[in-house]
């Protein structure tokens, strides 16, 4: 049987929350599609200890750019330019950005050290498979963007798996083409130490030697592919790290299409390269090479259309039947697999205070796999054990994965574990924003309802109206639950309405 290591908790009739001093308060920005989020812990000399975590905005934001270096302006005026520990949860757009577009800006920080998870690491053997995939599979989800775009009167579903890379190929790239790899480099090159330090789930808790009432756990990648690949069930897998059959396929189309290459043999085709006439040959008139069948004349009645002349209108236009782009239907579901794996090697950390027992979680973009694989994990402490249910059992504060998305925070093994009564939550989205983008129904009304009652109306989005007000307030009234305090600030009107920060102290 495990045991809780031990830990001061605050006795019957003592003074309630709003009464202690706060653990530590965090300062979220609210670019509305983008994570960035300043820490601060107070030493016991009582200076500040800083730690941010990610620094990004995604590329569909207009004016993005000049807002994040508002918020890096707002940094620097916050910290003095001294940033203990960068965090850098993982390799999307919308978390890193900053770090390339705001580099001037960033350059004068101090940056004690980067951390950053194993998936991250050019020395583990893992990463680098993980990475092979992910380059594979964005040169075919380009490849493929670029002909998509290039393609008149698509079919309402091609139109739609159009529109759904260009979303994810954000997350990838910045509105200059950057690639996002370049963002994450150059936050790592910040650490005043010669490489970032790397983090993988298991191992004692990680301790800060001028923070001792803190214990930080690593709750998450997974180093397990299954995970990884997870997508909305745990019986629902994708291929990730296993070669990637669907950038192969795409990959081996896209060449063919090329035409430049009469020797390329596409080893998944069922047919060789000499048999059948090309589609573009064909629909410019090309007879084919069987004198006795007109292949231009069977391809217009049957397939390309219109036919004039026609005896029925049936048979005037068939170009219903036109599959063109269809085989590139498949990059939807690479797409899937690319943002979805990505978002699962997020570095997921949980803060534990170490008098009062209560639990900060900030789990990056996790997403189901990457949940779903910590329910096994157990770290000795002192005579005790601390399990991921315990730590999830004495959350007091989430900031709230992937957005708020369907297939982040799960139900079971994620918003069932989260018990504390004085849960309160932060969600970094812009709903607006993620309908532009097509992301849907993005915070997700389950998620919200259950946020909702689980924390007692606690809850501070990113797109809340009251933070574009100098003097506005949230719905609850602090001091409540584990938010003792709350102050904000609403953004340039230059660069638009909503804040440009909520800050909360918590206990």
């Amino acid at each position: 049987m495990s045991r809780r290591p031990a830990t001061r908790r605050r006795p019957a009739g003592a003074a309630p929350a709003a009464a202690l001093a706060s653990a530590v308060t965090v300062r979220h920005y609210c670019q509305g599609i983008g994570d960035c989020h300043l820490l601060t812990f107070t030493k016991p000399d009582g200076s500040p200890f800083r730690m941010l975590i990610d620094c990004g905005i995604h590329v569909s934001i207009a004016g993005g750019p000049a807002l994040v270096a508002d918020i890096v302006a707002d940094l620097k005026k916050q910290t003095g330019g001294r940033i203990d520990v960068l965090v850098i949860t993982h390799e999307h757009w919308d978390h890193v950005s900053g770090f390339l577009t705001a580099k001037d800006l960033f350059k004068d920080f101090v940056v004690g050290d980067v951390w950053m998870a194993w998936s991250e690491n050019p020395a583990d053997t893992e990463a680098v498979e993980l990475d092979k995939f992910k380059g594979q599979a964005l040169a075919a989800l380009q490849g493929v963007g670029q002909k998509l775009d290039g393609i008149q009167g698509l079919s309402p579903y091609m139109a739609g798996v159009r529109d759904g890379l260009q979303s994810v190929l954000g997350f990838q790239f910045g509105a200059a083409g950057e690639r996002v790899r370049s963002a994450r480099d150059a936050a790592a090159k910040l650490s005043a130490k010669p490489s970032p330090t790397y983090f993988e789930p298991g191992g004692p808790p990680q301790s800060i030697a001028e923070l001792p009432n803190l214990r930080i756990y690593v709750l998450g990648p997974p180093r397990d592919k299954a995970a990884l690949r997870l997508e909305e069930k745990a019986s629902e897998m994708f291929p990730l790290a296993s070669g990637g059959p669907f950038a192969r396929a795409l990959a081996s189309g896209l060449r063919m299409n090329q035409d430049d290459d009469p020797t390329f043999v596409d080893e998944l085709s069922p047919f060789e390269r000499n048999i059948g006439t090309p589609l573009s040959a064909a629909l410019n008139g090309d007879k084919g090479s069987d004198p006795a069948v007109d292949i231009g004349a069977f391809t217009r009645k049957h397939y390309s259309g219109p036919v004039s002349g026609a005896a029925s209108m049936e048979d005037r236009d068939q170009s219903w039947r036109r599959i063109d782009a269809d085989w590139m239907g498949i990059a939807a579901d690479l797409a899937m697999q690319l943002d979805r794996g990505v978002n699962n090697t997020s570095l997921v950390l949980a803060f534990e205070f170490i008098d009062s027992g209560r639990v900060v979680l900030f789990p990056g973009d996790a997403q189901i796999g990457n949940w779903l694989s910590w329910k096994d994990l157990k770290w000795p402490v002192g005579q005790g054990t601390v399990t991921s249910a315990d730590l999830l059992a004495r959350t007091v504060y989430l900031k709230v994965a992937h957005h708020g998305s369907q297939n982040a925070t799960p139900e079971k093994q994620g918003f069932d574990l989260l018990t504390s009564a004085d849960l309160s939550a932060f969600i970094p989205t812009n709903k607006v924003d993620a309908v532009k983008v097509h992301w849907g129904e993005m915070p997700y009304d389950g998620i919200l309802t259950a946020l909702e009652t689980r924390t007692k109306g606690r809850v501070i989005r990113a797109d809340d109206p009251w933070l574009a007000d100098a003097n506005g307030k949230p719905a609850f009234a602090a001091p409540f639950g584990s938010i003792q305090a709350v102050r904000s600030a609403p953004r340039d009107p230059a660069r638009g309405p909503g804040g440009l920060w909520v800050e909360v102290d918590l206990v």
